[in-house]
């Protein structure tokens, strides 16, 4: 574990230094802030996201008041090794990633893809998450999960013959307000402008593909048995993950809270960041 015990405490998520650890064979990439000690956030990115995906209008109000740590799971962005093919070998990624860095004891905050790895973290290693966060995801089996590559490919397409970056389609709505939403989303993802991570590679984003149609075609988990305090957020209109399994979730998880917020899509908690921020802040902070 590299100690970091000695460094100012940094609020910024653009101004994070990168650093890495190596666990096994894999040498993990990863950014922390915010003051040190208790028990860190640990953020889990969506599909084909790498460090420089987190929307700083989320993480420095958490950082702010938590140890943050978000991270590159194997394959992914500046970190090595091979992209697994199953959300379940991603969430033991990501357990050996923590282990790493020696702590025994974690919250969660997840999107998309990452909120699929997160359930299955808590499957495999209860005992580890204390509290969690899941944001536009879906459990196991969930509807439509599995054409999230349809989609994916089709906006990825209709962003190409506007020069724009996918995200503002696959996110927002394409509404006035959605629009603007998503231009601004972009803008404050390029905030960092030095240490850049690297771009994730076609085949780490395909295998990522290939692990969430997996995940939609596999059978039901058991979501009752997650017992660790759990916030649920989405837009109310996610072509991604549809929102009526953010109530899902809601419905399976014992004595979860859920959030939905109004005209908007998978980028709900990015449009109303301001609104979703000091919500995420007080659960952690409970």
């Amino acid at each position: 574990m590299n100690d970091t015990s000695d460094d100012p405490v940094n609020t910024s998520y653009a101004e994070a230094p990168t650093r890495t650890v190596t666990a096994g064979a894999v040498t993990y990439a990863y950014r922390e802030l915010g003051p040190r000690g208790g028990v860190p956030v640990v953020f889990l990115v969506h599909l084909a996201a790498t460090l420089d995906n987190w929307d700083p209008r989320i993480v420095d109000p958490i950082a702010r008041e938590r140890h943050v740590i978000a991270f590159d799971n194997r394959g992914v962005g500046a970190s090595t090794g091979a992209v697994p093919d199953t959300v379940e070998a991603m969430a033991s990624d990501a357990v050996t990633f923590v282990e790493a860095l020696g702590f025994e004891e974690i919250d969660v905050f997840s999107f998309s893809l990452g909120g699929m790895i997160a359930q299955a973290l808590v499957a495999e290693r209860p005992a580890l998450v204390r509290r969690l966060i899941l944001t536009g995801t879906g459990p196991a089996g969930g509807k439509d999960i599995d054409k999230v590559a349809r989609t994916t490919y089709y906006d990825m397409a209709r962003a190409a013959l506007t020069r724009s970056d996918p995200k503002e389609f696959l996110f927002f709505n394409r509404d006035a307000t959605g629009r603007h939403a998503g231009r601004a989303f972009v803008e404050r993802l390029r905030e960092r402008t030095t240490d850049r991570d690297a771009p994730i590679r076609v085949h780490a984003f395909q295998q990522q593909l290939k692990a969430i149609k997996r995940w939609g075609r596999s059978a039901p988990a058991d979501l009752s048995g997650i017992t660790q305090p759990t916030l649920i957020a989405n837009g109310d209109n996610d072509r991604m993950v549809p929102s009526v399994l953010s109530e899902d979730l809601h419905r399976r998880i014992p004595d979860s809270e859920l959030v939905i917020y109004p005209d908007s899509g998978h980028g709900g908690i990015f449009q109303y960041h301001r609104e979703f921020a000091p919500v995420a802040v007080e659960f952690l902070t409970r």
